[in-house]
């Protein structure tokens, strides 16, 4: 085209994320979240991202999704390097920050459910895949906080929120095979503490604390905490009565609370509505609000764009307020 030339779309992922950073650093001035961009291709979502961070776990991307190998491939390298260059980034943009930064990588649970073993099938199928997954985890989180702690020093507290979508239906046997016949055999209540305990410990090792997120229904918070989880990030509208009660276990013990408290694509977004909306789920659980409940949208803030992020934020900061 005259005058004109072909889009850099290297450049174009790099801007959208400096962008995405600056609205995050701009409307959350004491908890800046780590942005995730997945909408940049599989080496940027949650499998992607963490796959960067586990260089003991060489894996590589197929049509069908990834699957581990016996060396690097070529998008694992690349969402390594994607990752370092986001984090250089967010390394620019909070110079001087003294608040709460949070990270997130996907859980084991997630991981074992959606990652292939070298000859096919999840590794969820395998008791030995998923301990060496685990010890992959360990040791590349232990990594990546320190890198977090190098590269924004003086952040007063740092959360690694661990994402695991996948982690009810793990345990409801609802995991489809690869051959798509049947299901994976369900896991129990010791398994996944075992799978998360070593995880969990790692971070809080690191002087950091360790948050387990769920966006599905029957999020089992309690197990998540006597596994070693010093906080949970739920949406409240996928609470039922058993999810009410152990809630109000971890906010009473004051552990960290993150509550998606409205839809990341709300049409409207009313103060007065949402502010008092935490208030009467506190009212109902008999607690007032602390410095560890922290407001957040649902899951999906990932998807929209940047204009609806920003409204998004700067609603909840206004509501976080509201209610100290």
């Amino acid at each position: 085209m005259p005058g004109g030339g072909a889009r850099d779309p290297e450049a174009d992922n790099t801007r959208a994320y400096r962008d995405a950073t600056a609205i995050v650093v701009g409307e959350l001035p004491d908890v800046i979240a780590v942005p995730e961009l997945p909408g940049r291709g599989a080496v940027a979502d949650m499998i992607g991202r963490t796959l960067g961070v586990l260089d003991a776990l060489p894996a590589d991307l197929q049509p069908f999704g990834w699957r581990l190998t016996s060396a690097s491939g070529m998008d694992q390298r690349r969402a390594r390097s994607l990752l370092a260059q986001d984090l250089d980034c967010v390394e620019k943009l909070t110079q001087g920050f003294t608040g709460t930064l949070k990270t997130q990588l996907a859980g084991p649970w997630t991981m074992a459910a959606m990652v292939e073993k070298p000859r096919g099938d999840k590794l969820l199928s395998d008791h030995g895949a998923r301990r060496e997954l685990s010890e992959a985890m360990t040791e590349g989180i232990v990594a990546h906080v320190a890198d977090l702690q190098r590269r924004v020093p003086d952040a007063a507290r740092l959360i690694v929120q661990i994402d695991e979508p996948a982690l009810p239906a793990v345990m409801a046997a609802q995991i489809p095979t690869t051959s798509g016949w049947g299901k994976h055999r369900a896991v129990h209540p010791p398994e996944i503490s075992a799978g998360l305990e070593p995880v969990l410990a790692a971070i809080t090792a690191q002087g950091a604390v360790p948050v387990v997120h769920c966006c599905a229904p029957n999020f089992p918070i309690d197990l998540v905490r006597t596994a070693g989880a010093q906080g949970i990030a739920v949406d409240l509208d996928l609470l039922d009565a058993r999810g009410f009660d152990e809630l109000a276990a971890a906010m009473d013990a004051g552990e960290h609370v993150l509550l998606g408290v409205v839809p990341a694509r709300a049409a409207e977004l009313d103060e007065a509505r949402t502010t008092e909306r935490v208030l009467r789920l506190l009212d109902l659980l008999g607690l007032e609000p602390g410095e560890n409940l922290l407001l957040t949208p649902a899951c999906g803030l990932a998807t929209v764009g940047p204009e609806q992020a920003r409204r998004t934020l700067a609603h909840l900061t206004r509501c976080a307020q509201n209610l100290s």
